[in-house]
């Protein structure tokens, strides 16, 4: 499977195939989520209408951990099995991972300073979510700090690597320590506790941003492919020249 879409024009084929029932997904999505969330919905009978942050909070989240676990994967890949474009995909997906937990970051500001009355606290989850934050800003940056862009392949795909551990570590802090978060209400063993109401839109919101995920990251591995395709051919012409 590895070795088949590890080809590039196979996988050109594959993307043209998913990319528009992932941008589907994405803009009904959006369309369907966004009224349920901002006004449909109910307002928390604690938080009130600020709840409806979690709507774009949540996704965020989740988007921002599940990237960085398969971007860790596919530097994995590009090392064990020296796919290319498992490492592209990982750099494809770096920025995007990113901007995902940017906005739970700047978001949950937001959520906590009506709730926590502060924009910030050192919470076992804040602090691992800022520290994968600077994990992705990281990978982007040593990618791109070499001459020969091998070599930053390889530093930024251990970085990655070793940088999934705090992956775990935010899944399970609230677990771990005494913090802010309440515990998991959504995926849970004896099922969701949070109100019908309002499980809908986040996971309408959630599937949107996932179908937005896939489509951009799509789209950036295709721009890479022909701009390494541009790059062989100018060095072909050189060589003849």
């Amino acid at each position: 499977m590895l070795d088949r879409f590890a080809n590039p024009t196979r996988f050109l084929r594959f993307a043209d195939r998913v990319l528009p029932w992932s941008t589907g997904v994405a803009v009904l999505g959006f369309v369907v989520g966004l009224p349920l969330a901002l006004w449909l919905s109910p307002p928390d009978y604690q938080q009130g209408e600020s709840v409806r942050i979690m709507y774009v909070h949540v996704p965020a989240a989740w988007l921002g951990l599940q990237t960085y676990g398969l971007m860790a994967l596919a530097a994995a890949v590009g090392f064990i099995w020296k796919h290319p474009l498992a490492t592209m995909a990982a750099q494809a997906a770096a920025p995007v991972g990113a901007a995902f937990t940017f906005i739970c970051l700047v978001t949950g500001a937001l959520w906590g300073k009506p709730m926590w009355g502060a924009w910030w606290v050192w919470d076992a989850r804040l602090t691992s979510m800022l520290v994968l934050l600077f994990l992705y800003i990281g990978y982007m940056a040593l990618a791109s700090a070499f001459d020969d862009p091998e070599r930053g392949r390889k530093a930024a795909g251990v970085l990655a690597i070793v940088g999934a551990v705090n992956v775990p570590i935010i899944k399970y802090s609230v677990v771990w320590w005494s913090t802010l978060h309440q515990p998991a209400s959504v995926f849970r063993m004896d099922g969701p506790t949070i109100a019908g109401g309002m499980l809908l839109p986040l996971l309408v919101m959630a599937l949107a941003c996932h179908g937005l995920l896939v489509s951009v990251v799509l789209l950036r591995l295709k721009i890479a492919l022909t701009e390494a395709k541009i790059r062989a051919l100018r060095l072909v012409q050189t060589g003849a020249g």
